[in-house]
């Protein structure tokens, strides 16, 4: 056993007095502090075990007070087993005299538990407490070095009255963003970070008026402005909708239910191409985002049901990394379940008014007994104001009911851009709205 235990490491534990210590390894000493000698003694046993975690082995300790030592093996798991006595003049501890043989005492770190308690022969040479050679050791890799890059410095202000002074003085101030701005650089990075593969985000409530379309626009803007496009607002409602009507013109005024139609030639994966949807879709110019509206043919009377959408859709996540969905009223049609089966991410959206949060209460209601807890958890509450000045009781109300259901609650404010309900002008938004829908989305795309 004295073979196995000379290759050690030294380690020599010294407490003196009630609030201080010392471990020296190696001859280099390491103050440790606590409020009583027992947490010197955990401080100093932790001290240790994490060395002997860093060796991937197990390490000698002496332990010293003013009457005596002791010695232990400590393994990287922690646990502790006594060592045959030492020679004292053999142990120097820096800054401290040699000390007198004397009878051994009691362990002065933390005993082992009742299971160690009981004296075991020492393992010659147990695995885990083997050094490992060079070969076994990880190689660093390309992305080990990558990875050990500083973070980017932060640049210099551009809002607020920072950014005022900086361009003021022609750059030569420039001050550091403040912590408006640093939340709104955050923002951003969350929208732009990388997926998984291609997210799905189902907007619902099924009160009509809850600001569901709008909701859908704004996010899909939001999305498509910062992640430079391959995003599609959906209208899946079985019937009509209003997303069609809501959005920037095309060409043509074809639906979902023209795209159902010839489905086919997007499923030749050699032949299909992103392009081809432009004659399907709407796009929305400078927020790069397309819109696919539902049926607008008063007269007809095809309907989208939980097959069509689960066509649509996956034919669809082949071209766009982000789908936000908006959906119809109807909780009970069958394209609407598909919609929330399909979802990465539920946004439930209510105005601050009584009848429209309770219709979302409601459906959250629906959606547990339906066994979408889990979903539910996850999901984002969007609270728009329908006012300048919403009802403060019920907006309390509000916060205090969705915040016990949803992983987040967020509101937006009210902005005369969007009364008219006429066609998204997203320039024509106040920065506080532009600004509130970016926090949204992020929060949104943390769930992604």
């Amino acid at each position: 056993m004295s073979d196995t235990v000379a290759t050690y490491p030294r380690i020599v534990a010294v407490v003196e007095a009630p609030t201080s210590g010392t471990v020296s390894i190696d001859g280099r000493p390491t103050p440790v502090q606590g409020a009583d000698e027992q947490a010197v003694r955990k401080e100093i046993h932790a001290l240790v075990t994490a060395t002997a975690l860093e060796l991937h082995r197990a390490v000698r300790l002496t332990t010293r007070d003013t009457v005596g030592e002791q010695e232990f093996a400590v393994y990287p798991d922690g646990r502790m087993e006594p060592l045959t006595a030492i020679d004292p003049a053999a142990a120097v501890v820096v800054g401290q005299p040699p000390v007198a043989t004397a009878p051994p005492l009691p362990p002065v770190l933390p005993a082992p538990s009742a299971v160690d308690a009981a004296p075991a022969p020492y393992p010659a040479a147990p695995a885990e407490a083997q050094p490992m050679t060079r070969a076994e050791a990880k190689r660093p890799t390309l992305n080990d070095f990558l990875q050990s890059r500083p973070p980017a410095p932060v640049g210099p202000a551009t809002m607020g009255w920072q950014g005022t002074v900086r361009r003021l003085s022609g750059g030569l101030i420039k001050p550091r963003p403040g912590a408006f701005e640093l939340a709104h650089r955050s923002a951003i990075e969350r929208v732009q970070r990388s997926l998984r593969g291609p997210r799905t985000v189902v907007v619902i409530n099924p009160k009509g008026g809850a600001h569901k379309t709008t909701a859908t626009l704004l996010l899909a803007a939001t999305f498509g402005t910062h992640r430079g496009g391959s995003t599609l607002a959906w209208d899946n409602n079985e019937t009509r909708g209003t997303l069609g009507w809501r959005a920037q013109p095309a060409r043509h005024q074809n639906t979902a239910v023209d795209l159902l139609r010839d489905l086919d030639r997007f499923n030749n994966v050699r032949s299909a191409k992103v392009g081809d949807l432009d004659n399907y879709t709407r796009s929305q110019g400078s927020t790069q985002f397309d819109v696919l509206a539902s049926d607008e043919d008063a007269a007809a009377s095809s309907t989208i049901d939980a097959a069509a959408f689960n066509e649509l859709h996956a034919t669809l996540s082949r071209f766009y990394r982000v789908i936000v969905v908006d959906t119809g009223n109807n909780m009970r049609a069958s394209n609407w379940e598909a919609a929330i089966a399909a979802a990465d991410q539920l946004v439930i959206v209510s105005t601050v008014r009584e009848d429209t949060a309770a219709s979302a209460a409601w459906l959250v209601d629906g959606l547990y007994e339906k066994g979408h807890e889990a979903k539910v958890r996850q999901a984002v509450t969007v609270l728009a104001s329908p006012a300048k000045v919403a009802d403060p009781q019920l907006h309390t109300r509000l916060h205090s009911h969705f915040n016990g259901l949803t992983r987040a609650v967020l509101d937006v404010p009210h902005d005369p851009a969007l009364v008219d309900g006429g066609t998204l002008n997203f320039d024509a938004l106040t920065p506080a709205t532009r600004e509130a829908w970016l926090q949204v989305t992020a929060t949104v795309a943390d769930g992604l």
